[in-house]
């Protein structure tokens, strides 16, 4: 085993028997099928332990309720403190945390950092919002009469990770959630279940430090199955899914047959329009970028560029260019920008698609399994751009994985229609600068996706902001703003501080 990783799973507590389920101070050996966990990196068997099942959630759940009896009764500024320790502690395991998740994820380093980061600047926003959970007080009709509005603990709330953002995903919602004064009960992906029993350890230590219920959080790493029995719980009013667009219809499905609340972050399809003033040096930077980064396994990696007809062969050249010269290789590595796949199940859907492209017309550049200077046992790839026309079938899929649909068009009107006519409706982004283009694809009639950049690339969104989208990507909101809403029941009351019964709109009822 690698001496850094080695060094990382000590100090996260992770180098002993693992458990798959974690209800307050207690880690219950799951019941399950058993799960090997390997590194993209190169293969190698990181750990084995049994999944848990279905009705352990269930355990898990009913946890989360008791703690709900007492948390929500917490004031929000004392809740905040506790956010803000867990900051802390994020803040001291920064860097053996970062290892893992370039370890069972594939990412290279500076982007394990930077989602890591992640769950420090959520912490440090939740922490603010703990003395800024805001009403409001309306105006009545009637005379001696207030309306006033109160934002109140939802309840517990269950959170399903997909394996790209192992961490952070968990922690806008963990970290906003537990501010509002709701308990988290988190099912991982069973990709990266080091990452999540690594944060939960975490959690159990400032918890315990603090003599707060340890029950605030639980960890149910499990299959499909745990997935099901967390959306169906009545006990859960909110359930945040963050996966592909077959797994949120499937939830949704699942939370609206109980009238429950669902908060969906799902397919992106990311597109990029290039307009002939743009400049050419920016573009392919914020291009190379989005397109390759995390070898095209984000939720925002840009997977569709619209590019102006007379600049198109320029800039396609460019960026073939720039792709030819990407250090790929193994992601712990200085100097490595492109890391691997996450399995074989991801090369495969990626070569499907390239497959499909060429049966569609389309002209493959790059895409081929990467097999030298890279460590063996890894799904290492050059990224592709597939010169291809905008109604071609493979567009309007997302394929998790570093394929880059290169389009023209010749005027601004046309390449608003091709970014639209997607299913999903999550990140975007211009590069222009003329002020009329770019206002153009901020307002009502230009992008229609959640995320709405201009001069910057789809990818890197910042905390400060509400993260989410559109159509299949589910409408859901995240992080910043005021997305904490979602985590809250809100209250109207109505005030009679008057000796009179006065109706609302006017109505006379006298007894």
């Amino acid at each position: 085993m690698d001496r850094e990783l080695e060094n990382a799973l000590k100090e996260l507590e992770l180098s002993g028997d693992l458990h798959a389920v974690s209800i307050g101070p207690q880690w219950i050996p799951g019941t399950g099928e058993k799960l090997t966990v390997r590194s993209p990196v190169d293969g190698s068997v990181l750990a084995e332990f049994k999944m848990a099942a279905a009705e352990q959630a269930e355990h898990a759940i009913e946890g989360a309720v008791n703690a709900f009896e007492t948390w929500r009764e917490t004031p929000a500024p004392v809740r905040g403190e506790f956010v803000r320790r867990l900051g802390n502690e994020f803040r001291a395991r920064k860097e053996p945390l970062a290892t893992l998740v370039a370890w069972e994820v594939g990412k290279i380093l500076p982007e394990g950092r930077g989602e890591v980061q992640e769950i420090i600047d959520i912490c440090d926003f939740a922490v603010g919002l703990s003395r800024q959970l805001y009403g409001k007080t309306i105006a009545s009709e009637r005379p001696g009469h207030r309306l006033t509005e109160y934002w109140h603990p939802l309840g517990p709330v269950g959170v399903i990770s997909a394996f790209n953002f192992p961490v952070a995903v968990w922690a806008w919602n963990a970290m906003i959630g537990l501010m509002c004064g709701d308990p988290i009960v988190w099912k991982p992906s069973e990709k990266t279940p080091l990452c999540a029993i690594a944060c939960q350890r975490i959690f159990q230590k400032v918890a315990d430090e603090m003599s707060i219920r340890q029950d605030l959080s639980s960890l149910v790493v499990g299959g499909v199955d745990v997935g099901q029995a967390i959306s169906k719980s009545p006990k859960l009013p909110l359930i945040s899914a963050t996966g592909s667009v077959p797994m949120g219809r499937a939830v949704a499905r699942t939370v609206a047959a109980r009238l429950g609340r669902s908060l969906l972050e799902l397919g992106g399809n990311n597109g990029m329009i290039v307009a002939p003033s743009a400049d050419l040096q920016l573009a392919v930077r914020s291009i190379v970028f989005a397109a390759a980064g995390t070898c095209g396994q984000r939720c925002t990696s840009l997977r569709r560029l619209i590019v102006h007809e007379s600049i198109a062969a320029d800039l396609r050249d460019r960026v073939l260019a720039a792709y030819k010269q990407l250090p790929i290789g193994d992601p712990t590595q200085n100097g490595v920008l492109v890391g691997p796949l996450v399995d074989q199940r991801a090369f495969d859907a990626m070569q499907a698609a390239l497959s499909s492209a060429r049966e569609q017309g389309g002209k493959v550049h790059g895409g081929e399994r990467v097999l030298e200077r890279v460590p063996k046992g890894g799904f290492y790839v050059r990224p592709a751009i597939v010169e291809i026309a905008p109604d071609a079938a493979i567009v309007q899929q997302e394929t998790f994985a570093p394929i880059l649909y290169f389009m023209t068009y010749r005027e601004l009107d046309e390449a608003i229609r091709v970014h639209n006519n997607v299913p999903q409706g999550l990140s975007s982004a211009i590069l222009t600068r003329d002020v009329q283009e770019a206002e153009r694809f901020t307002s009502a009639i230009g992008s229609d996706c959640g995320i709405v950049n201009v001069n910057v690339g789809t990818s890197g969104a910042e905390i400060g902001g509400a993260f989410g989208g559109e159509k299949e990507t589910g409408g859901g909101r995240e992080s910043g703003s005021d997305s904490w809403k979602a985590y809250m029941r809100r209250v109207t009351s109505t005030i009679n501080y008057s000796n009179d019964l006065p109706l609302a709109q006017g109505i006379k009822f006298d007894v």
